[in-house]
């Protein structure tokens, strides 16, 4: 039989032409076997996994300080890739990854949280742009995705959907993960499918999400391989290490104790020493100097060092942890017998490491993020010091130890027009189709390149179209010819970066840069884009990036930047848009927005509604109301509750008696609490609070009621300015993830019945007060 194409997906149902018998019994009476959808002959398995803010000093594979020896042992009977290149930032690497197109050209130049109408900057990725993973499917690959996806646009995160980019609408046949930049990985908000689920056992029952993850992926991959042997798979494995909150068991970051007490100057220098030893880097690589912006070691107080010293201590843990993990899912693979025959990309970071994190770190996240980092003090800190990484902790290392990780480069996650903002450690494994063993490749290659390398390898074509759509191009150029030829010239000579108008260019060797921003000087004023200083760089000669040559060449600086100005053209990169206030109004930034008005109404059942999902009650007076149906003997549980432990709000029944609680980023609960309890029968319950204002996270008064009735009152001491949660949600009925009160423990649902739920805003908003440089630091700092 001949042949179908494979360029026009689905390939087509070959109807039968032939002659239609009237009896089957007929001797006539022939048809063609139905035959399964497959790939070419020989299309191997693909495993791509992609950690989470891992820069490329990070790994011993890479020479870095924290233990890999999954990785080394993938790497010694594999290749390394040491100019392997990210977009610098999460949404956007995803994204360019998933589609073998750059990130721009497929709507993601930033975080989905401040989206324009700009079509490289939509988060909406066009119907010209297939994934990878539905060209596979489309060609007979069973395909899985576990972890995190990051690529839905913001107001399509919602139960209500729709769930076209969600990975089930984008060629994955099974989803096991989180949406959104990070989770707690004691109390993740899980997803199988489109449908939230709940972890299957508790932290105290020995939980961890990459573990849970990685039992789901094995899990899978016996299936696939028990029910339909003959059946290639494409597995996505995407676990949200080593992204904060850095969370791991003292097993594993105790490993560590004392071994970061020098400082993470002398931690760049020793992994340098390392990763020239190893071959990472060429003979000659010096230690870019550490930007002024980041403070030396020896200016740390001798009350913090102990503190960041631990903070590194658990960074370290959560990666070699992550890294047993994977240990797990290469065991698999070999017990299934395939390990040999599957082509596996382990990328070592989705970008740099993140700096994210403050200059001192942080206890929990919600802290800083909500404007109240004084209250973080070096003493409230160091009294902290045990539970840092455990489930009271929503933890984040310093600036100091991101850049550290991102040895020998400058700069870190977000700063795109670096190396230590994109480059990170890649290592392909495939025995069956590669010679060479662990050796090292120095070929320029970017996450647009995996895609292509997949389908060279699988013998399948580029789609011409997908569900009658002409399909963009791909950007990337197949890895597969450097497999066994070290010295073969690079396919790749040219690649622009940009990542919140931190810009550059990469042509034959040479990269001219220009830093806009720095990721953690939110009130820094930005300079003009044609004022920004343009840095050049011969990587041939300086693969480091120390030495700026833009003074001694400036004929070669120029036509790098016309380059990239042609590329940036050619992407949708224009217009750079490094605006603030705009970009958080979703009617002047021209993206939909899910909830409008001063009321909302939710019904019974309804959970894991994002922020971005449910009206805003901060900095204003507001109400909360609820129909509730009590049983006879009395209730108790949750009525409706937002956010979680770490900050958040809940209105609830504890022995009967409604109580209202306000978490104050695990600082302080504030609690209103009823005078008797709430009877059986129908009943509407309700909180009033009376906001004091006069500015950001003020206080004021809960006032409750049952049926209208006064019910008691409580002083609410301070508010929630700015985020509650960067994953957890609002529930009606219960308390998914960690509890805002103490009162409960996580996932209290109520014993009677919660009708529905209102939500009511009043006019005294003091939103207007948040700066844009405050709502910019918490949006970039979910990535």
């Amino acid at each position: 039989m001949t042949e179908q194409s494979r360029s026009n997906l689905p390939i087509p149902h070959r109807a039968h032409v032939g002659l239609i018998t009237y009896d089957a019994k007929d001797p006539d009476t022939r048809f063609d076997p139905i035959t399964p959808l497959a790939p070419p002959e020989g299309a191997p398995n693909v495993v791509v996994i992609m950690l989470d803010d891992a820069g490329f000093g990070s790994s011993s594979v890479f020479g870095g300080p924290c233990h890999t020896p999954t990785a080394e042992h993938l790497a010694e009977q594999g290749l390394r890739f040491n100019r392997f290149h990210t977009t610098a930032l999460c949404s956007p690497s995803r994204q360019a990854l998933l589609t073998g197109r750059n990130h721009h050209a497929v709507g993601m130049g930033g975080i989905t949280e401040i989206a324009t109408s700009a079509p490289g900057y939509s988060s909406v990725r066009p119907d010209s742009a297939a994934p990878l993973a539905e060209t596979l499917n489309l060609n007979g690959y069973a395909t899985a995705q576990f972890g995190k996806c990051h690529e839905v646009p913001v107001w399509e995160t919602s139960p209500a959907g729709p769930y076209g980019q969600w990975p089930t609408g984008s060629g994955f046949d099974y989803f096991y993960g989180f949406v959104g930049a990070e989770t707690n990985q004691w109390y993740p908000a899980l997803y199988e499918g489109t449908s939230p689920v709940e972890p299957p056992k508790t932290p105290e029952e020995g939980y961890h999400l990459t573990e849970d993850l990685t039992d789901h992926a094995v899990k899978w991959m016996h299936q696939q391989k028990s029910l339909m042997p003959g059946k290639p798979f494409f597995m996505y494995f995407a676990p949200g290490a080593t992204h904060a909150p850095h969370h791991v068991a003292p097993e594993w970051s105790d490993k560590y104790k004392g071994k970061f007490d020098q400082g993470w100057d002398a931690v760049r220098e020793e992994t340098l020493a390392r990763q020239l030893e190893a071959g990472v880097v060429p003979k000659g690589t010096e230690l870019s100097a550490r930007p002024a912006e980041i403070m030396a070691w020896d200016e740390v107080s001798d009350v913090l060092k102990p503190i960041l010293a631990r903070q590194m201590e658990l960074y370290a843990g959560f990666l070699e942890h992550t890294d047993h993990e994977l240990g797990r899912i290469v065991e698999a693979l070999d017990d299934l017998g395939i390990l040999d025959e599957t082509l596996v990309y382990l990328i070592i970071g989705d970008n740099g490491a993140s700096a994210e994190g403050t200059p001192n770190g942080t206890f929990n996240e919600m802290i800083s993020l909500n404007g109240l980092a004084a209250l973080e003090t070096e003493e409230f800190m160091a009294s902290r010091i045990d539970e840092f990484g455990g489930v009271h902790s929503y933890n984040h290392f310093a600036v100091g130890w991101a850049h550290a990780m991102d040895t020998p480069f400058q700069w870190t996650k977000q700063v795109a027009s670096h190396f230590g903002g994109t480059r990170v450690g890649t290592i392909v494994h495939w025995p069956q189709g590669i010679t060479a063993r662990g050796e090292v490749r120095s070929q320029f290659h970017h996450l647009i390149d995996v895609a292509s390398t997949v389908l060279d390898i699988a013998g399948i074509p580029e789609p011409t179209f997908v569900n009658g759509i002409q399909q963009m191009p791909y950007h990337g150029v197949s890895m597969a010819y450097s497999f066994d030829d070290a010295e073969a010239p690079e396919a790749r000579e040219t690649q622009y970066f940009e990542v919140a108008c931190n810009r550059g260019i990469y042509h034959k060797g040479w990269t001219a840069v220009t830093r806009h921003s720095v990721p953690w000087l939110f009130n820094a004023v930005l300079p003009a884009l044609d004022d920004d200083v343009w840095e050049l760089y011969d990587t041939t000669n300086d693969w480091s990036q120390a030495h700026d040559l833009a003074a001694e060449h400036p004929d070669k600086l120029a036509e790098l930047k016309r380059l990239w100005l042609i590329e940036a053209v050619k992407y949708n990169v224009l217009p750079l848009d490094d605006r603030r206030i705009e970009r958080f109004n979703s009617d002047i930034a021209g993206r939909p927005q899910l909830v409008k008005g001063e009321t909302q109404f939710i019904y019974g059942g309804m959970t894991r509604l994002s922020e971005n999902s449910v009206l805003n009650l901060k900095n204003k007076s507001h109400s909360v109301t609820a129909e509730i149906v009590v049983p006879d003997g009395g209730a108790n549980g949750v009525v409706v509750s937002q956010g979680g432990a770490f900050a958040g709000w809940s209105l609830y029944l504890h022995e009967g008696v409604l109580k209202y609680c306000h978490n104050l980023a695990g600082l302080q609960r504030f609690y209103a609490t009823g005078t008797a309890p709430v009877p059986a029968g129908t009943h509407q319950v309700r909180m009033e609070f009376a906001y004091d204002g006069g500015g950001l996270a003020k206080g004021g008064t809960a006032s409750l009621f049952i049926d209208g009735i006064d019910a008691g009152s409580g002083r609410i001491g301070a508010t929630i300015p700015l985020l509650y949660s960067a994953d957890e949600t609002l529930d009606v009925g219960l308390d998914t993830g960690t509890p805002v009160s103490d009162d409960y423990e996580a996932e209290v649902a109520f014993s009677g019945t919660v009708n529905w739920v209102e939500l009511q805003t009043g006019t005294d908003s003091q939103d207007h007060l948040v700066t844009a440089e405050e709502r910019m630091r918490v949006a970039t700092a979910l990535q």
